[in-house]
């Protein structure tokens, strides 16, 4: 690669690092243009000459965010059915709700309801997850596993969602694990 094309990927990377920090801080509507660039060391023209839009260098950085998250949800080491839901509630733990991650994901649902390109790229992320975890479920002869994995996908996310607004029950584990047993 050469010396002005890796320069060219660092500012790339400066402005989708900035994007991710800042969406959590200010909210999806709430980062211009100006504010990216400020917070990425650039001048506003850079950010236009790496990315159509503002919106689009959102969407990047909230979906490379979301996957590495889904990658990190790891499921797939677990033994049996009922310890991959220990794994999995076990990876998604350092979340509170209100931590910069969960807040990225609730900003960038809310944007999708407006975005369709952004809604269709969640969806692919989430086909891709509950695929995964469909896979491992059926060789795990869990019953209904392409059912089961859309169920635990959604209730994992739902409580990421809810953690911000009171305690969990501590039952969650026990009802979750029933799904796969």
């Amino acid at each position: 690669m050469t010396p002005t094309a890796s320069h060219g990927q660092e500012v790339r990377q400066r402005l989708l690092a900035a994007a991710a920090e800042l969406i959590p801080e200010r909210g999806w509507s709430a980062v211009s243009t100006r504010i990216l660039a400020d917070r990425a060391g650039v001048t506003p023209s850079v950010v236009h000459y790496h990315f159509r839009s503002i919106q689009d260098v959102l969407s990047e950085a909230a979906i490379t965010a979301m996957r590495q998250v889904l990658a990190a949800t790891d499921f797939t080491t677990a033994t049996t059915p009922t310890s991959a839901i220990d794994a999995m509630l076990a990876s998604v733990e350092q979340y509170d709700g209100t931590d910069p991650m969960s807040l990225l994901f609730t900003e960038t649902y809310l944007a999708a309801t407006r975005d369709e390109h952004l809604r269709a790229r969640i969806a692919s992320l989430m086909i891709e997850f509950r695929t995964r975890l469909s896979d491992w479920l059926a060789i795990h002869q869990v019953a209904e596993p392409a059912a089961t994995a859309a169920v635990l996908a959604a209730a994992i996310d739902g409580l990421l969602l809810h953690r911000s607004l009171g305690p969990e029950s501590p039952a969650l584990t026990t009802v979750l694990q029933r799904l796969v047993s």
